[in-house]
């Protein structure tokens, strides 16, 4: 299919003292607390951890959706954030629709346009100087070839999710980041979506960073970090 062939070695991210810290009135909240990690090109993690760990903060700092407060951040050897100075808000959208592909754990799919439609969305937003990568190819590789011309209404939970998925790599992502992404679905889908993120992490070379509550979806990763109070447990 291939959708983003990430290269084969290397550092895909590198975090070091990750802090981010909310102001609430008076009180502080602080979400991730000294987060120091590095992700190799072509792995697969799961982030674990109790409501309130820190996750989503974490992988949303990682993915370049949210600035930190302090520490560093660098995404294939470049520094995105060292300190308190960041990359300026439009090299930081290039960078998020260059390198990332996002998948949530709702669709967010636009129901009045057909599945082939919800997919090139994002290219229609923002067209690089080489094409998109073949949306009939992804389908295919989703099992989604004979939904193409469906609407959202028409399709199960496990199908509009695929649907995400596909719109995701649309523009050949090098690292997937996958928010709860089996949150709305139930067993069969779920292990149905799992399989999806692991054939695109061993035959299609992505990065790919999942948060997850559901500890057999975080089994299919190669690596599990525990999240606890903004910190990484093991």
């Amino acid at each position: 299919m291939g959708p983003g062939q990430a290269k084969a070695n290397g550092i895909a991210l590198e975090a070091r003292d990750l802090r981010k810290v909310y102001h609430r009135g008076s009180e502080d909240i602080v979400a991730v607390d000294g987060v120091s990690l590095t992700i190799l090109r072509g792995e697969f993690i799961s982030f674990v951890g109790p409501s309130g760990s820190g996750k989503t903060t974490l992988i949303n700092l990682l993915g370049c959706l949210d600035n930190a407060t302090s520490g560093s951040l660098k995404i294939g050897g470049r520094t995105v954030f060292d300190g308190r100075k960041s990359l300026s808000e439009g090299e930081l959208t290039k960078i998020r629709r260059q390198v990332f592909g996002y998948i949530f754990q709702k669709f967010y799919l636009v129901p009045t346009l057909t599945v082939i439609e919800n997919v090139l969305l994002p290219y229609a937003f923002y067209k690089k100087a080489e094409a998109p990568a073949d949306p009939m190819d992804i389908l295919r590789f989703l099992g989604l070839d004979n939904r193409a011309s469906h609407r959202p209404s028409e399709l199960s939970g496990g199908e509009m999710q695929r649907v995400a998925i596909a719109r995701a790599l649309i523009n050949k992502p090098e690292i997937l980041l996958a928010d709860e992404p089996t949150g709305n679905l139930d067993t069969k889908r779920s292990e149905e979506i799992g399989g999806v993120l692991r054939r695109l992490n061993e035959s299609e070379g992505l990065t790919v960073l999942l948060v997850t509550h559901n500890p057999s979806l975080a089994r299919i990763a190669r690596r599990t970090v525990v999240l606890r109070d903004g910190k990484i447990a093991d």
